[in-house]
């Protein structure tokens, strides 16, 4: 028992520095003024659409394995979706983003499971006791709804459910059904976003960025799901 424990420790605090390591990295190499330059940003998007087409094998597995390592080092799941629309478009950017971040965060659940799950109860279950009783009733329905309402960082969303056990089979299609709609609309987005920087060889105002279809719609449809997830979260989640 404390040889298991130890084992777990030293791999514990091993994740947690790996996660420092690549935060340091990422700060230290990467700044805002990296996309101030609109000629930069297309020239960027030129580029990543020649590597794309070059070889679009190795561009969705490179897109997978980097979106799941960036879920395991504590990422967020709006840019990856972003990104996702920008290089890969509307369909296909939907359908490898949603595969690779659901991959991703089921992976830190386990680990999550596996190592933290005393501290994640003793921090969070005196908050949400109230969720485990419905949570027995009927898993898969609540954690769709779960993942449909959203509203906490990404990667909290993906360790809370140690608390409630919920079955890895049922966080996997759970993740995957509930996460459909806002991915879709912030795919939507990133790629409305790579076509306009594909027309405008200058900058466009954000007036004139707002009025494409591309753009307005998503958002419209994000106000949407943003009024469905409150009335859920007050049906179901109260």
């Amino acid at each position: 028992m404390n040889n298991t424990i130890n084992i777990k420790i030293v791999l514990g605090i091993s994740y947690m520095l790996i996660i420092s390591i690549f935060l340091w990295f990422f700060l230290k190499n990467f700044s805002i003024q990296n996309f101030n330059s609109f000629d930069l940003i297309k020239q960027n998007r030129d580029t990543l659409e020649n590597l794309k087409n070059s070889n679009i094998l190795i561009s969705i597995l490179l897109f997978f394995f980097v979106v799941v390592l960036w879920v395991l080092l504590l990422g967020f799941g709006s840019p990856v979706a972003l990104i996702g629309g920008f290089i890969f478009g509307k369909w296909l950017g939907t359908l490898l983003t949603l595969l690779s971040l659901t991959t991703g965060a089921t992976f830190l659940y386990l680990i999550s499971n596996y190592f933290f799950k005393n501290l994640i109860k003793e921090k969070f279950s005196s908050k949400l006791n109230f969720l485990t009783n419905k949570f027995k009733k009927n898993e898969l329905f609540y954690f769709i709804i779960y993942r449909f309402i959203g509203g906490i960082p990404f990667f909290i969303s993906n360790i809370l459910p140690t608390i409630f056990n919920v079955k890895v089979r049922n966080f996997f299609i759970g993740s995957i059904i509930g996460m459909i709609p806002q991915l879709f609309i912030a795919v939507s987005l990133g790629a409305g976003l790579n076509s306009i920087i594909d027309q405008n060889e200058d900058l466009p105002t954000l007036l004139e960025m707002i009025i494409e279809p591309d753009i307005y719609i998503p958002i419209i449809s994000l106000f949407i799901i943003v009024l469905i997830s409150f009335f859920l979260r007050k049906k179901f989640l109260k």
